[in-house]
């Protein structure tokens, strides 16, 4: 008999009414790559981590199909609190937001060396990126009150994200 099993997670999807500006984020600021996507007959990406041979994590979806029936295009992330992403240079990201003009927040994980930097894409996908401190250089999180990372408390402002197209400008990682 065969063992039904989980061996990760394969890709999650986002619905967005902004490909340009989505794809622009996946790609500038956070440094995933675009790989080939079938023809379904929509608009989209698939985006994948940027090491050799990385699969397509995330699936971005425009046009009809993400408008779910209705007129627009959902917001947030609802029901899913967030995506985290492993990661490292948790500075050089900063800049990346930085210069891509997005706002963020910071988090030192308690009791564990782990680093934390949240900011959300343009759909208002809330994003954790999850470093490993130790091996992190320079000073850590700011945990001061207009910085730090509260559970629960979005800082999404649609009105005033960023309008980037193409790649936004960033520092190397």
């Amino acid at each position: 008999m065969t063992q039904a099993l989980t061996h990760g997670l394969f890709h999650l999807a986002i619905k967005t009414a902004d490909l340009a500006r989505t794809r622009a984020f996946w790609t500038g600021v956070i440094g995933l790559r675009e790989v080939p996507r079938p023809d379904f007959g929509y608009p989209g990406a698939w985006l994948a981590c940027g090491q050799p041979g990385g699969q397509a994590i995330i699936h971005v979806y425009a046009g009809g199909p993400a408008l779910a029936g209705s007129a627009t295009v959902p917001q947030g992330t609802a029901a899913i609190d967030h995506v985290s992403l492993a990661c490292s240079g948790y500075h050089a990201y900063v800049r990346r937001f930085r210069d891509a003009g997005l706002d963020w927040r910071e988090f030192l994980v308690p009791g564990t060396t782990l680093w934390q930097l949240f900011v959300y894409d343009p759909s208002g996908v809330q994003l954790e990126l999850t470093f490993e401190g130790a091996v992190e250089p320079g000073a850590p999180p700011d945990m001061s009150p207009g910085r730090v990372y509260r559970a629960g408390h979005s800082f999404f402002d649609f009105d005033h994200y960023p309008t980037f197209s193409g790649e936004p400008p960033h520092a190397t990682l």
